[in-house]
């Protein structure tokens, strides 16, 4: 029975596979998107707002869809929307290279690119970390969601490179096979939750855990949390309030970064330029990533989001009369601070 790998809780086995999937796709697509923004945008011949009407039209799908894959995820597990969302991601990425009109773009991008990455690249890794894990949740959490900024310092720069070297389309092929050749297999090894191996989360021993839970009302005896029901969540405040901030949150931090190497060439950058400041908002992202998963242990987690959402003002306001340098840097350093906050609601 497979437990722990050189006497380390499986479950952290099960962190890594997800975390190496979310830094294959945040450098290919959640901050790749933008390399692809320009290019496809003078080939097919569009204005901007029509490109910017696909990508604002893929965060709207992948909110409505939500739901759909959650109760997926709860049927199925985690597992099998990972296997067809990789496959979905390389196929489509692949097909993108060979669009040639924007309804070619919009089927491709909005029909099988899109829903693959929500599906199988946010949520199903999400449950991972929250099957696993318990009492370490919010280590874990924190792990998962920094790796996106870890793929946008590492793949997104080279993505630029061969997409100024080669041409989009190009870009688009090789992301559609790493996509195949490296998203699946990582996918293959996760495993649905500890209880599927015998153990309980944070590495307890499943009969212990039941033990220590006391007579379980359960007849399945799986070892549960307390929860509520979505119906019961639902009915409740801070549940919709918690779903309007969230959507205010994406709907802003989307269309910035939707736009962020636009903005900068805008302002008087390259295109290759304007990737290396990609690749640095990145870098700044993944240590504050773990900063606030340490502060948010110790203070009010709802302060601390407003906090960083009004970094987020900040940082766009010198954006607004200047395209000096500093204002670029500036505006790149503390907008990281609002992507990085987005798992802290969900600590414990």
């Amino acid at each position: 029975m497979l437990k722990k790998v050189s006497n380390l809780y499986y479950g952290w086995r099960m962190i890594g596979l997800v975390s190496a999937l979310r830094v294959l796709g945040g450098g290919l697509h959640q901050y790749g998107f933008t390399v692809f923004f320009l290019p496809v945008t003078q080939d097919l011949g569009l204005t901007r707002a029509a490109t910017s009407l696909a990508f604002s039209l893929a965060r709207a799908e992948g909110s409505l869809a939500a739901p759909i894959v959650g109760y997926f995820i709860d049927c199925f597990g985690p597992k099998p929307i990972m296997v067809t969302a990789a496959l979905m991601a390389g196929i489509g990425y692949i097909l993108f290279s060979w669009v040639n009109s924007y309804t070619t773009f919009l089927i491709v991008y909005l029909g099988v690119i899109s829903i693959a990455f929500t599906a199988g690249f946010v949520h199903a890794p999400t449950v991972i970390a929250n099957s696993w894990f318990i009492r370490l949740r919010a280590r874990a959490m924190t792990v998962v969601s920094a790796a996106v900024p870890v793929g946008g310092a590492v793949i997104t720069p080279v993505l630029a490179m061969v997409v100024t070297a080669f041409g989009w389309r190009w870009g688009a092929f090789l992301a559609g096979t790493l996509f195949l050749v490296v998203g699946l297999p990582l996918c293959v090894g996760v495993r649905r939750s500890p209880e599927s191996i015998g153990m309980a989360p944070d590495g307890k021993p499943l009969q212990a855990a039941r033990n220590a839970a006391g007579p379980s009302k359960n007849p399945t005896g799986q070892y549960d949390e307390p929860d509520m029901t979505a119906r019961q969540a639902m009915r409740t405040a801070i549940f919709w309030l918690l779903i309007l901030s969230m959507t205010a949150r994406s709907a802003a931090f989307t269309t910035v970064t939707t736009h962020f190497i636009p903005m900068m060439v805008w302002k008087g950058l390259s295109q290759t330029e304007a990737s290396l400041l990609l690749a640095s908002f990145a870098i700044f992202n993944l240590p504050i990533h773990f900063l606030l998963g340490w502060i948010a242990d110790f203070v009010n987690k709802p302060k601390l989001i407003a906090t960083c959402m009004l970094l987020g003002v900040v940082a766009v306001i010198p954006m607004l009369w200047s395209r000096s340098l500093w204002a670029l840097w500036f505006f790149t350093a503390l907008y990281s601070v609002l992507d990085a906050s987005m798992p802290s609601p969900g600590r414990r």
